[in-house]
């Protein structure tokens, strides 16, 4: 699901003086614009498919108010929270850069920053310019398109080929009801259920498309299926048992196959093999199986065989992955459970110059900023902006690129002629 969001624009720093009585010289008193309002997508576990964004896919979050006299502020835009399920994984949809992981309720995380408000001209005030008439624009905000994927988070993942019995598994643990028939690829998309111990433990199992060959590759949607086993805590790998001793043997493999090929860590998570429908088999059938894999439980669940003493044994693995989890988060800085992002953050560098046509093109960290806040029908702001280009190596830049009097000059959106002062 790909949406389009964008923070709202910062509000005007305002130019304005005192106007009081007995105050014939008052001074700059205009106040800064409000920030402008975050679009951020906060994990709700009451959310658990990405459907609401079908009908709207684009979200502007307010601009932030004007400064006024007096130094009054302008207030701040409200903010625009998006629910999203957790396991949702939000990427960056032009550069596939990933941006979080809301693996849990509650994660929050700002996909649209709401840009600052502009400075009141009281900022520009100084000893040799006691009454400024520079009020900045607001920032504009932070504008992308990112791309949402659901990962479901389960405990247990039951995987297998098809009509292996998973959705009949699935029923008989947690009394969900997906839909069940006698023929291949019934199930066409995950379904969750909630298992109890007898103890008391909940385990959320999941119900996975049965895969074939080729489904690391996309066969038959495999890539959709194999990525939502990757937040599972252990697999339960379902056969049927009614088959030949070398198609059981054949149907192990097939699955480990795509299991490994897709993920080496989806491969390596615990795993408790089981052999179903031993309702449909004789004592002697079941003594064959039984021999063929010795420890492996044979349930029948279509008539609840062995699926109580199968869930004790998954919920073992799910106890003992959870407490490995609880050890990794308690070893990490910070508090168990915060995830921390670092991001690398390029000094600033020299403006560079490169043509368009016959257009020269600025690009300069903090300079395309600055021309965007500048207020162009204000001469001390444009000659604060050009002292500023200056200063930051803009014009040698131009200079040694070969712009000359008369030239175009591009610096974000903004575009003019370029005149050589010196």
């Amino acid at each position: 699901m790909t949406i389009d969001v964008a923070g709202g624009d910062g509000g005007r720093g305002a130019v304005s003086f005192r106007r009081e009585k007995y105050v014939p010289m008052g001074g700059p008193d205009g106040g800064d614009g409000g920030r402008g309002g975050d679009v951020a997508l906060v994990a709700d576990s009451t959310d658990p498919t990405l459907a609401g964004f079908r009908e709207r896919r684009r979200f502007h979050a307010p601009t932030g108010g004007a400064g006024g006299k007096n130094m009054r502020h302008g207030a701040a835009g409200t903010d625009i929270v998006l629910h999203v399920p957790p396991g949702t994984i939000v990427r960056d949809a032009d550069t596939d850069e990933l941006l979080c992981d809301l693996d849990r309720p509650g994660a929050r995380t700002v996909v649209g920053g709401g840009g600052r408000g502009g400075r009141g001209n009281t900022h520009f005030a100084s000893a040799t310019r006691q009454t400024p008439r520079i009020g900045e624009l607001g920032e504009r905000g932070a504008r992308r398109r990112i791309h949402l994927e659901l990962k479901l988070i389960a405990d247990i993942g039951l995987v297998g080929l098809p009509n292996a019995g998973k959705s009949t598994l699935l029923a008989a643990l947690t009394g969900a009801h997906p839909k069940i028939a006698s023929y291949p690829f019934t199930t066409l998309h995950p379904n969750l259920g909630v298992a109890e111990t007898a103890s008391g433990m909940t385990l959320v199992v999941a119900d996975v498309p049965g895969l074939i060959a080729g489904a690391h590759l996309g066969v038959g949607l495999g890539l959709d299926f194999l990525r939502h086993l990757e937040r599972t805590r252990a697999l339960v790998h379902l056969v049927d048992a009614t088959q030949t001793p070398e198609a059981v043997a054949d149907a192990i493999a097939a699955v480990d196959g795509e299991l490994t090929a897709f993920s080496e860590a989806l491969a390596a998570k615990p795993r408790l093999l089981v052999l179903n429908k031993s309702d449909l088999l004789d004592a002697d059938q079941r003594a064959r199986v039984g021999a063929s894999h010795p420890g492996v439980p044979l349930i029948a669940a279509a008539d609840l065989e062995g699926t109580s003493e199968l869930l004790e044994r998954a919920a073992a693995l799910v106890v003992a992955a959870r407490t490995a989890e609880l050890e990794a988060a308690l070893s990490q800085p910070g508090e168990p459970g915060e995830h921390r992002l670092y991001r690398h953050r390029p000094r600033r560098q020299a403006p560079a110059v490169s043509r368009e046509g016959d257009v020269f093109r600025v690009t300069a960290d903090g300079v395309e900023r600055v021309v965007a806040m500048t207020d162009m029908e204000s001469d001390e702001a444009v000659a604060r902006l050009q002292q500023k280009l200056r200063s930051a190596g803009v014009d040698a830049a131009l200079a040694a690129a070969g712009c000359v009097d008369g030239d175009t000059v591009r610096i974000g959106e903004l575009e003019f002629v370029y005149a050589d002062d010196s």
